[in-house]
């Protein structure tokens, strides 16, 4: 037999690395960098090798497996390759060579649906925060029927008194085991993620640092653009909508390449897809579009460099042009955005929704006073929503005046 050793931080392991059996609720809590998800994804991985097991991974938001907990699992097994080898991975399955099985579900759509599933040994909440009441009371009914199944749950507190929040931190239940864990309980905290903390410390004020690398309640900031004018809704574009209006901002160096695409109606604007990454080269930008129909509409692009638009349009997009940026056009087009009545985005685009939760204005260091000045940090995607929507927005200030 081949020994092998399994380094978890110290506030991870004592989570996850009981036996079997000894909670019912195993819950991970806190901000960026902790090791929570990787830690649970290593010792789900080792119970499943251990003992054929079936195991349950949920989250409210899914649009595809790769985009749910199967990532954490495949990066997990990455560390470990002999994790990798007891088991089969393909694009939409993990299962245990011993017949461990893996499961992925999606609540947002049907929460009634997990009412199908029988025999769970253990099931894995990730972003809990997001689980409503409903969804709680479907999964709690159908897992813990199976004797001796457990339930972990990871999450990054936002909203005190939220469901997840009632159910395990003010009304803690007796057989939970409940931690709050930090980026300074991670000894492994990556030098390039610590980097992007301090960066984040320095950009923004202290109320978001907190939510996002502290755990801490997330409490409205003024210094937050848009804190109050968004939510996640999953729509279908209607007929009689205007649109859509697609725009899309360049990556340079390190920053990501992105496309998005909204619609207007009735002074609501609605986000519906968006796309993107690091190291997209011109020549392949027209093939990460995010739906297919994408070349058929104009899409307004940052128009600092006309080659770039020029070659794209040769290779694939010939309905790009660029956006007719001026003086004062960045905080023009983020005041046109926050006219809007309500801005719903679709829960596929979760980058647009990370950066209208923490695009914000510069607040001076000495007084706390909030400028009129946007932070030059987390707005690609808002960039790119500024260039979609800049010829109604030229037309309003003719027309019409959204208040």
């Amino acid at each position: 037999m081949v020994a092998a050793k399994i380094e978890l931080p110290q506030a991870i392991a004592e989570i996850f690395t009981a036996p079997r059996g000894s909670y019912q609720y195993r819950v991970a809590k806190g901000g960026r960098g902790s090791g929570k998800s990787v830690g649970a994804a290593i010792m789900a991985l080792l119970w499943g090798y251990a003992d054929p097991i079936r195991i349950l991974c949920v989250r409210q938001y899914q649009n595809s497996i790769q985009k749910s907990f199967y990532s954490e699992l495949v990066d997990a097994m990455k560390i470990h390759p002999w994790l990798a080898e007891q088991y089969t991975v393909t694009r939409d399955s993990i299962t245990g060579k011993n017949g461990t099985q893996f499961v992925f579900k999606g609540l947002e759509i049907n929460p009634q649906s997990i009412k199908s599933l029988a025999k769970i040994d253990l099931t894995i909440v990730e972003e809990a925060e997001d689980i409503p009441e409903l969804s709680w009371l479907y999964l709690e009914a159908t897992v813990l029927r199976q004797r001796g199944s457990e339930i972990w749950v990871i999450y990054n507190p936002r909203k005190e008194g939220s469901p997840v929040d009632k159910r395990f931190v003010i009304h803690k239940p007796g057989n939970a085991i409940v931690r709050h864990v930090n980026w300074q309980d991670n000894p492994f905290f990556p030098d390039g993620l610590n980097m992007l903390r301090q960066r984040d410390l320095e950009v923004f004020d202290y109320a978001m640092y907190s939510w996002i690398w502290e755990g801490a309640y997330l409490k409205n900031s003024k210094s937050q653009i848009f804190h109050d004018k968004f939510s996640v809704k999953t729509f279908v574009p209607e007929k009689g909508w205007s649109g859509p209006y697609q725009g899309l901002d360049w990556g340079y160096s390190q920053d990501p390449t992105v496309m998005i695409r909204s619609w207007v109606n009735d002074k609501y604007l609605y986000i519906s897809h968006e796309a993107g990454g690091v190291g997209i080269e011109l020549d392949d930008i027209s093939g990460i579009a995010p739906c297919d129909d994408w070349d058929k509409f104009v899409t307004r692009a940052d128009s600092a460099q006309p080659a770039m638009i020029s070659h794209v349009r040769r290779r694939g997009m010939p309905k790009i042009e660029g956006a007719k940026k001026g003086k004062g056009s960045i905080v023009d087009g983020i005041q046109f955005i926050r006219s809007f009545n309500h801005i719903y985005v679709h829960p596929r685009c979760r980058n647009t929704l990370d950066e209208l939760s923490t695009y914000s204005w510069k607040v001076d260091r000495l007084s706390g006073d909030i400028l009129d000045v946007p932070d030059d940090a987390n707005n690609h995607y808002v960039d790119a929503l500024r260039y979609s929507l800049e010829p109604i927005m030229k037309r309003s200030k003719v027309s019409y005046a959204w208040v």
